[in-house]
């Protein structure tokens, strides 16, 4: 056996390899994605969108016992995965909500990766469970929540809504048999991973009034008021209310006040996803438009996306910490070590998680080498970014614009005179598309299909948008013809 083993072994050695191979491993990808930043604010060597490759050639090189080694490795990404789809890092990326993964938020995750901290438990990395705690702290000062809130570092603002949704469920003791009496509000706006978060969390069967819009597309408070009486008077029971910080469509901001109050009126659970629009409110102006959110129970922010870090971040704060405990905490015997060594609250008994990457390093390295200055500065610059192309697009010919930018989502189409216009803006974004410089997204509002521009890439400046606004009017004239 003692033979066996050490053949294995030997076989093994390759998962560590030593410093020289380490360096050349290293080396080939720093080189590369080096190659990548330097081109990255080029529109014209790295477009962020391609039309025509597709990636195909991974699918060559099967799973097998042999390697193919670092050479071609790194080709194959460079070649099938760089130069496909959306490129999210891109300033030009102005079709979702991009953050863009600041560099330095990288080597967090490299630092992460190599020691594999474990930060799901305390007894295992106390220091990693108190950095994340910081952060959490740092956030939940940001918004004007008190001392009992507990927070947690998911991985996106999907999971982030889902576990505040539990929170809230289990704090108003809905079982099966009481769901159908239980009444949900929320916006047209509503982002889908809230539906999609109802339904896991057994919630599908329960009330879901979704509430009409105002003229600026967001929720119109006067038909949640009379909803809700309306529901009260029939005996249902007001359970949750959901405001959106900054819609994804629109970029619209809910009355948060206002649904606080009726939210405190019926005793009604407050969660505001604020996913994209949380922090805005590290500017001045952000603050303001966001007053009353201290009064939710519950939040959402996401930092890939305000804070610019890379995809796979997204924060809950609950108020009433404890209700969070009492939904995620759970014991097993194989973990009865951990319980002598408390200092902190875990990751693990406020999230479905339990196995997580330390996704804390990723934001706090950042934090720590750039301090919050920059981070404020780019999210002020994204608003003025906003208000610049809002009046730019007023003034060209054959252009309707929507609402003015709540924050940093710009909404309007082309309607040229004798054209259909929601078929002359759907051929306008593909001509876009094909261009492939500046990637721009479309939605439909109201039957309307309608043009986006959602800037928030922390590379997105000044020039991206006097490009991408004479690449419209290049490509409207070029369709108009």
């Amino acid at each position: 056996m003692r033979d066996k083993i050490e053949s294995l072994q030997q076989q093994s050695a390759a998962l560590e390899p030593d410093q020289k191979e380490r360096a050349k491993i290293r080396d080939a990808v720093v080189k590369e994605t080096e190659k990548f930043l330097n081109n990255i604010h080029d529109f014209e060597k790295s477009p962020t969108y391609f039309s025509k490759v597709n990636g195909k050639e991974i699918m060559d090189y099967p799973i097998a016992d042999e390697p193919i080694g670092i050479e071609q490795s790194v080709r194959l990404i460079t070649d099938n995965i760089d130069k496909t789809g959306i490129t999210g890092s891109s300033g030009g990326h102005l079709g979702y909500i991009p953050g863009g993964g600041i560099y330095s938020s990288s080597l967090g995750d490299y630092w992460a990766d190599i020691t594999n901290s474990y930060a799901g438990v305390y007894f295992a990395s106390p220091g990693g469970v108190r950095l994340e705690n910081h952060l959490l702290n740092w956030m939940r000062d940001m918004v004007g929540y008190p001392d009992t809130t507990y927070g947690n570092l998911a991985s996106g603002g999907s999971i982030a809504n889902l576990t505040a949704i539990v929170t809230a469920r289990d704090a108003y003791n809905i079982k099966g048999a009481n769901v159908p009496e239980h009444v949900i509000y929320l916006s047209k706006q509503a982002h889908h991973c809230i539906d999609k978060a109802l339904h896991i969390a057994g919630l599908r069967e329960c009330v879901v009034r979704t509430i009409d819009l105002d003229d600026q597309y967001r929720l119109n408070i006067q038909s949640l008021e009379e909803q809700v009486s309306e529901d009260v008077k029939k005996g249902l029971k007001p359970f949750m209310m959901i405001a959106s910080a900054g819609t994804t469509d629109t970029g619209a901001i809910d009355p948060i006040d206002e649904i606080a109050d009726l939210a405190d009126k019926y005793k009604a659970w407050f969660h505001v996803d604020a996913a994209y629009g949380g922090f805005f409110m590290l500017t001045n102006e952000g603050r303001k438009k966001f007053s009353g959110i201290e009064r939710s129970d519950s939040m959402v922010l996401d930092p890939h996306k305000g804070l610019f870090l890379p995809f796979g971040v997204g924060v809950v704060l609950v108020k009433n910490g404890e209700l969070m405990r009492k939904s995620f905490s759970y014991f097993a015997s194989y973990m009865q070590d951990i319980v002598v060594q408390q200092g902190e609250i875990s990751p693990a008994d406020v999230s479905p998680e339990l196995t997580k990457h330390f996704r804390g390093l990723r934001m706090w390295l950042p934090l720590m080498l750039h301090g919050v200055r920059p981070f404020r500065a780019c999210l002020e610059e994204k608003l003025l970014l906003a208000r610049y192309a809002y009046e730019a697009l007023q003034k060209m010919e054959h252009v309707e614009v929507g609402p003015a930018p709540e924050l940093s989502i710009v909404t309007f189409r082309f309607v040229p005179p004798g054209t259909d216009a929601n078929d002359f803006n759907e051929a306008l974004v593909k001509a876009i598309h094909d261009d492939g410089r500046i990637f721009i997204s479309s939605t439909t509002i109201d039957g309307v299909f309608t043009l986006r521009l959602a800037i928030l890439a922390f590379r997105t400046h000044l020039d991206t948008i006097d490009l991408i606004l004479e690449i419209l009017k290049e490509k409207a004239k070029e369709l108009y013809k």
